[in-house]
């Protein structure tokens, strides 16, 4: 028999057994909201779904919100994680869409059809949509911090890192509308979507805009390559 390591013994059973429950009580309750709509389901009912006692929900998740926006703040973090491993030298901009891509490049198709559901649930529950609003102000307030120590830049003084955050943030809800609005239904629908907001994104903030003639950049790449 193999040694035991580090990673199989106790600590990582048991961690590896809380992130199954975890994830079971997460897709229970979006199966649920899904089902019978956000307000009519009950802690106790995405409990029973798992075969744990609310008590248990409770220890993983403070509220209804909480296990809804799971999904979301995984998405966060791993952004937040691509940019402060992009290099240096990259613009604030450049070094923001390239995280972003690449998150949104790593995530699993089964992530994405959570995300995609949760936007559905938002457009219907003005209690979700509060605690998603609360949620993406703390989202961005780690960002100003992130792209400021980036910048070496004191963001209390130098307004650039939280306007660049907001502008950024903007792109994500403008992306995340858009796909709800065309009515995505996978990986490869949300990441069309949101790369043609990025390349739209500089040409619309430097660019000169003229009334009639504008051709998306997607268009433009498959007008080339025809």
């Amino acid at each position: 028999m193999e040694p035991s390591t580090a990673h199989d013994g106790p600590v990582g059973l048991r961690e590896r057994k809380k992130a199954r429950t975890r994830d079971a009580l997460v897709d229970a309750a979006l199966r649920r909201f899904a089902e019978q709509g956000f307000a009519a389901t009950t802690t106790e009912e995405i409990a029973a779904d798992v075969e744990v006692s609310q008590r248990t929900f409770f220890r993983y998740f403070a509220s209804k919100e909480d296990a809804v926006l799971a999904v979301q703040d995984h998405i966060e973090e791993t952004f937040l994680t691509k940019l402060a491993a992009r290099p240096g030298d990259e613009t604030p901009i450049e070094a923001l869409s390239n995280a972003y891509r690449e998150t949104w490049g790593a995530l699993d198709e089964r992530t994405t059809r959570t995300q995609l559901l949760v936007l559905r649930l938002l457009e219907e529950s003005p209690t979700l949509l509060a605690a998603h609003l609360r949620r993406m102000s703390e989202h961005q307030d780690r960002l100003v911090g992130l792209i400021a120590h980036r910048a070496g830049v004191d963001p209390a003084t130098d307004l650039r890192p939280r306007l660049v955050a907001a502008v950024f943030g903007g792109v994500s809800h403008v992306a995340h509308t858009v796909c709800h609005e065309r009515g995505c239904r996978g990986v490869g629908d949300l990441r069309a979507v949101i790369g043609e907001c990025l390349d739209e994104l500089l040409p619309a903030l430097t660019g000169a805009w003229g009334v009639t003639g504008h051709t998306p950049p997607a268009a433009r790449r498959a007008e080339d390559a025809s």
